[in-house]
């Protein structure tokens, strides 16, 4: 099964290191987003996207300037003239295009994606402009929370080592762990301000 039908199912199966990386490859931007429903639903799009083009179209946007055969220069006959209002530009033209309507750069060399992006961008089907920041979330101590995200097998096996180790929570493990590399790098100070006894 070639990479660019894969199911549903597969990118559920996925962890989000892995759907980031898949997330790279079909959009063509870097992404950080911890939203798997996010993630796997921009990946499906950019699919569809690519799975709508004909075979025929798909070589045109191949090789865009690639002359008539010889046989058919000889017979008189003329190429068949592009259409569409993007028929003409270059893949750099298409990403400040991109950069225009949708607000945001993009790395992506796919030039159907850009295009299909482009319409939807028009037709406000997508979002447009910068991503926002996500938003810091602030206990009434003060202390901020901060996502952390592990796969599930290695989160487990972390848990299990920390509670065989004897200490009471994984907050406490994180900080002790913070605090002895920080040491390690030369950061004493930094260190300090990690005690394992504040971690509750």
């Amino acid at each position: 099964m070639s990479r660019t039908t894969a199911p549903k199912k597969k990118l559920e199966s996925m962890n989000l290191t892995e759907l980031r990386a898949r997330y790279r490859e079909v959009v063509g931007e870097e992404t950080r987003s911890p939203n798997k429903k996010y993630l796997i639903r921009r990946i499906e799009e950019s699919l569809a996207a690519k799975k709508r083009r004909s075979p025929a179209r798909r070589a045109t946007a191949a090789a865009p300037s690639e002359p008539p055969a010889p046989a058919a220069q000889a017979a008189g006959t003329q190429p068949a003239p592009k259409r569409g209002r993007f028929a003409g530009m270059s893949l750099e033209e298409l990403q400040a295009k991109y950069l225009e309507v949708v607000g945001r750069p993009t790395g992506s060399r796919d030039i159907p994606y850009l295009k299909w992006k482009i319409r939807e961008a028009e037709a406000g089907r997508v979002p447009v402009g910068p991503r926002p920041e996500r938003e810091v979330k602030v206990r009434e101590d003060g202390k901020r929370v901060i996502p952390l995200s592990f796969d599930a097998e290695a989160l487990e096996a972390l848990d299990k080592t920390w509670r065989n180790a004897g200490m009471p929570s994984r907050t406490h493990f994180f900080r002790r762990a913070i605090r002895r590399y920080l040491v390690d790098m030369g950061a004493p100070e930094v260190a300090a301000l990690f005690s394992p006894n504040e971690d509750e």
